[in-house]
């Protein structure tokens, strides 16, 4: 039962887990804006889905130490990887800083509406789910 409830959910999880962590880079890069030979980083987000959703497993599940053996085991997960790369700079600063604000501010913009519209499908599927269970 679980299995087939896990694997209902797991493109939405997956969606909104790679947007969560595009955020932190998209800030991460706001954060660093003057800080020189800082260099701006993103990852293509398609690219980063399909490699999760082929995987076969959770989104960002992340596997827990066990240091101690009366600690809860857990199913060993792979956690989230995704390829950062450097965003092509289109002019950098004089301390070779490629952050562009304009640029980051409208990605973060972006990717924070994606977030929601990906949170607000999510909350569709577990209303279905429940007028399905509701209505036997």
């Amino acid at each position: 039962m679980f299995s087939k409830l896990d694997s209902e959910f797991a493109t939405s999880r997956a969606a909104l887990h790679l947007r969560d962590l595009r955020q932190e880079v998209i800030a991460s890069n706001i954060a660093n804006a003057d800080t020189p030979g800082y260099k701006a980083r993103d990852f293509d987000f398609a690219q980063a889905m399909k490699d999760v959703m082929s995987a076969k497993q959770p989104a960002g599940a992340l596997q827990m130490t066990v240091t101690d053996p009366r600690h809860i085991s857990t199913s060993p997960r792979q956690s989230l990887e995704v390829a950062l790369m450097y965003r092509n700079d289109v002019q950098p600063s004089i301390d070779g800083n490629t952050v562009d604000m304009n640029t980051e501010m409208a990605n973060f913009a972006d990717n924070a509406l994606r977030y929601q519209a990906s949170l607000s499908f999510a909350q569709q599927q577990v209303a279905g789910l429940r007028s399905a269970l509701q209505s036997q």
